[in-house]
């Protein structure tokens, strides 16, 4: 079984037991959190889908740990003018894994 989840504004097809990095999560490390914002569950050749959600549908996200991803370069110039600008930014994330999808 899989679900389509939508959290931190993007979209992460997931199945039981799946890790993966989302934007951050305002959730202590160890405690479970519920996606409810399923938009699609399929198992096989069926699928459910939305609009805009699955009602009654949610998937358990228990949280492993908090972090920051790797630097991003941001540089800003300005051709022939002698105008350069670096910055540097670290997004932080959330790893979580999926415990169970209710359907």
């Amino acid at each position: 079984m899989y679900a389509i989840i939508e959290t931190g504004g993007k979209q992460y097809r997931v199945n039981q037991g799946d890790v993966l990095n989302v934007e951050l999560l305002d959730a202590e490390v160890g405690s479970v959190v519920e996606a409810a914002k399923v938009l699609a569950v399929g198992e096989g050749e069926s699928l459910q889908v939305g609009s805009p959600v699955v009602a009654g549908a949610s998937v358990s996200l228990k949280v492993l740990e908090h972090g920051k991803g790797k630097k991003v370069v941001v540089f800003h110039y300005k051709a022939k003018k002698n105008i350069r600008k670096k910055n540097g930014h670290r997004q932080p994330y959330t790893k979580v894994q999926v415990e169970a999808i209710n359907a």
